[in-house]
Formats: structure tokens, C-alpha cells, sequence
């Protein structure tokens, strides 16, 4: 299991990051693998030839963007909760859980270093049964229900308004032709609604351990090929980053031995989570003309959810199969927050690190 954490290394890095977009540049024109066509620049080979396999070899590369620095495993040691990159005269102290069985690699750009270790997972529990989390667009983004107790948890309500904020803050922008910041809105907007991801995948994970009860998600895989939603649906669907919620949850609910699985997710906010009947959906109600039964649609979905089968596997453990496992994604120190909810719980677990990126 592969996790990646994100922290600063507080070192000018300009002169190093230079050379490396200089070596790329050759190794994407000359297709060269060796460190000695390149020695001329003074970059370690080491560090060097990291750079020279990433553009050389990866034919659909067709010019040279930003250029990081990669040390591997070989390059890098751990002693007295400090890392050491001798290649780039560096040493890093860390935080994070040292419980990791080796250092795969260490990406650096101007700011942070992103370090990528292998970690024992833990043996999945026999769960006492299911929680099932509908995925939303509009209202809550996540409603966990328990159909064997009839608890309800609802999360992640601002989401919208996050989007819709930063929306009308990018049509002023357009508006009064200051086109230069737009980038930097839309880097805000994904930090926020990654951080509230971060909270919720957190909560979700949290009851599950606390109750011994593994999750269901819907496999809501193509769901944006659908071309039969309305302009403002279109926009907070294009907005919503499900699959980065559905990974977050993953990765957790591995660390603590939860099993994950997914179902189909057709009929599950129209079916009735009581008779199984089709009833009717208007909005957020749901209405069974068949045994009478009244609910929220949201809440009445995940407890149809939690009691389908479930299917397919991981999707982390699908990406696997499409190409490279060790990209750092990024991991940021936390505070101890808990997100939207009906009622207040503690959060009371994985306060000092944000896992990022997990994979087996």
C-alpha cells in the first residue's frame, strides 16, 4: 500500500529545477537515456537520470512543462525522524507515522517535497454489516445511513455553496477583464472543496470503525456521459469531484481493515427502502404508493445502498492496472475540524497527517 505525504522543505531549489528543465528539453529532442550526454548542466546523475526515463521514454510528451526533482529509494535515507537526500544537500524532518516499511521516492518542486512510502495494510475485519453513502450533487454531497439502526448522517452541505461562490467571483473576474487571477480562483476553489472532502471521507471512515461496519458507494462510473441534465445540473455535476471522494474513503477505510464495496446504482433514490417497491422521487422526498412510506430521497438511497450487493473492487486498485503507482498527489498537516453534520461528533482519529494517495 503506497501513501504519499506533502511537506515543505524550505530550500531554493531554482538553480536544481533549471538544470532539470534543461536536461529535459534534451532527453525529449534526443530521446537519451544516458547521464553523460547530459553531465555538461551539473546536475547529479542520480537526480539526472530520473528526469532523462520520465521525458525520454514517454513517447506522448510533446514539450516540456514543469520539471520536477526525483530522488529514489536508493538515494534517500531515514534516521532519527529525518530524511536525508544527500544528492541535493538535504535533510528533512518528518511528522508523519513511521510505521512505513520503506521510501519508494521523493518528488520536489519549488515549495514542497512530495514522499512516497509503502505501508503494511492491515488485514480487512469481518464487518457486522453495512453503512451505504449516497453521493450528491445538490443538499448534503454525502448522506451515510445504517438501515440496521436507522442512523443518519448527513455531510458536506456547503459544497455547493462553495462552487456557486466561486463561480460568480470567476464571472466578475471575465467581466472586468482581469483573466490573470482565474487560475488562481480555480486553485482555491479544488483546495477547498479537497480540504471538505478530506473531513468527510474522515467522518465516514470514523462511524464505520467505531461501529465495525464496512461501506457501499454507488459505481458511478460514466455518469457525466449522461447528456440529459438541465444547464444548472450540468454545472454542479462537472464541479463535483465524486471520484476523488470515493478514493479518499478507499484509502481510509484500507488503513483501519474496512472493507469497501460498490453496487449499482440504478433505482436506489426511486426504489423504497422498506417494500422495494418503485415509488416516487419529487426533489429531496421520496413517496411509496405501494406501502405508504415517506423519507428523504437522499436517506432513503443509502439505506437502499447499504443493502444491495455489492460489486466490482477498488477503483485505486483498478488505477493500478493503468500505469504508474508512485505520483505524488500531496499530503498537508491537519486541524482538528469536523465537517457539516446533523449531529456534532468528535473527531477523534488521523488528526496530524492528511493521507493522500493510497494504492495496493
Amino acid at each position: 500500500m503506497i501513501l504519499t505525504y506533502k511537506i515543505k522543505h524550505n530550500k531554493d531549489f531554482s538553480s536544481e529545477l533549471k538544470k532539470a528543465h534543461q536536461i529535459a528539453e534534451v532527453a525529449l529532442r534526443t530521446g537519451t537515456q544516458t547521464t553523460a550526454d547530459v553531465k555538461q548542466y551539473g546536475l547529479k546523475s542520480i537526480i539526472a537520470n530520473q528526469v532523462l526515463r520520465e521525458y525520454a521514454r514517454n513517447r506522448k510528451i510533446k514539450r516540456v512543462g514543469n520539471v520536477n526533482l526525483i530522488a529514489p529509494s536508493q538515494g534517500i535515507s531515514v534516521k532519527e525522524h529525518k530524511i536525508r537526500v544527500p544528492s541535493l544537500k538535504l535533510e528533512i524532518p518528518y511528522q508523519f507515522p513511521d510505521n512505513f516499511k520503506k521510501i519508494n521516492q521523493i518528488e520536489f518542486d519549488s515549495v514542497y517535497a512530495y514522499i512516497s512510502v509503502s505501508v503494511e495494510a492491515p488485514k480487512a475485519i469481518k464487518p457486522k454489516g453495512f453503512v451505504g453513502v449516497d453521493l450528491n450533487t445538490t443538499g448534503h454531497i454525502a448522506v451515510v445511513g445504517n438501515p440496521d439502526s436507522g442512523k443518519v448522517l448527513k455531510l458536506g452541505k456547503e459544497a455547493l455553496h462553495i462552487h456557486n461562490k466561486y463561480k460568480s467571483i470567476r464571472k466578475k473576474c471575465q467581466k472586468n477583464g482581469k483573466f490573470g487571477i482565474l487560475k488562481r480562483i480555480r486553485n482555491r476553489e479544488q483546495r477547498k472543496i479537497r480540504d471538505l472532502n478530506h473531513k468527510i471521507s474522515n467522518k465516514i471512515v470514523e462511524t464505520a470503525k467505531d461501529n465495525q461496519y464496512g461501506i457501499k458507494l454507488e459505481k458511478l462510473e460514466g455518469i457525466r456521459n449522461n447528456r440529459k441534465h438541465r444547464k444548472n445540473f450540468n454545472f454542479a455535476l462537472n464541479g463535483w469531484s465524486f471520484y476523488q471522494l470515493q478514493q479518499f474513503i478507499e484509502y481510509k477505510a484500507k488503513l483501519c481493515g474496512i472493507p469497501v464495496a460498490y453496487v449499482e446504482p440504478k433505482y436506489t433514490s426511486q426504489e423504497c427502502s422498506r417494500c422495494g417497491n418503485i415509488g416516487t422521487r419529487q426533489g429531496k422526498e421520496f413517496v411509496c404508493q405501494s406501502c405508504g412510506h415517506f423519507d428523504h430521497a437522499d436517506v432513503n438511497a443509502s439505506f437502499n445502498i447499504a443493502k444491495r450487493d455489492g460489486i466490482g473492487q477498488f477503483s485505486t486498485d483498478r488505477d493500478v492496472l493503468k500505469g504508474s503507482t508512485d505520483t505524488p498527489r500531496g499530503a498537508t498537516l491537519r486541524t482538528k475540524e469536523t465537517p457539516n453534520q446533523e449531529e456534532p461528533h468528535p473527531f477523534q482519529w488521523w488528526e496530524d497527517v492528511r493521507y493522500v494517495k493510497a494504492i495496493s
